[in-house]
Parts: C-alpha cells; structure tokens; sequence
C-alpha cells in the first residue's frame, strides 16, 4: 500500500497511523520531496479528474493567474501542495481522502 501525501499533512498522518495500527505494509510518499512522474501523475489524474487540486487551501489561491487557468496536472507539478491528500493506492485500487468511506473500504478486518 502506498500513501501520497505530504508529510505535515495531519490527514495523511491519521491515515498512515491508522494503516499502521493494522499491520499494514504502508510506504508513505511525500510529493514535495518526492514528486510524482509524469505517468504517475497521468494515471492519478484519470482516477480523480479535478478533484486531485484542493483548491480551497492558501497554495492554490497563491497560485497565479496562469496556473488557475491551466490542467491540474501543471497546478500539481507546478506546486505539489495543492494535491488534495492523502491519495492512497491499496494494489488494486485508488482512493482520495481520508473520510468515513475511505476508512471502510481499508481498515476492514
């Protein structure tokens, strides 16, 4: 299981814990130190359109006009913080967010 998220991200660290807690196998990916590939990013885009930018956050009202305007692939690469989190890939599949769903489909016992 692979974690994206960053690593000041309270979301991201619940998830991680909670994973953890579990016994999981979990690797935890920061993209602000580790930023995803192009294909990676491709495919996260596929999965989730718009809704991998967090657009509510300071990072993306910071961003200027440009960026705004452009695809979200160029909004990530151009500031990994405004990739909404944690995105989390269990092998088979990918979820965004941590919410009661998320927490259903991967802490099943």
């Amino acid at each position: 299981m692979i974690i994206y998220g960053l690593s000041t991200c309270a979301q991201c660290q619940k998830a991680l814990k909670a994973m953890e807690a579990q016994r999981r196998d979990v690797t935890f990916r920061d993209v602000r130190s580790d930023p995803l590939s192009e294909t990676e990013l491709a495919t996260l885009i596929a999965e989730f359109g718009d809704n991998l930018v967090d657009r509510s956050t300071n990072d993306y009202r910071a961003l200027n006009d440009w960026l705004k305007n452009s695809e979200a692939e160029e909004q990530i690469a151009a500031k990994p913080k405004v990739m909404a989190r944690p995105v989390i890939f269990d092998g088979t599949s990918y979820h965004l967010g941590w919410n009661a769903d998320v927490q259903a489909a991967l802490l099943r016992d």
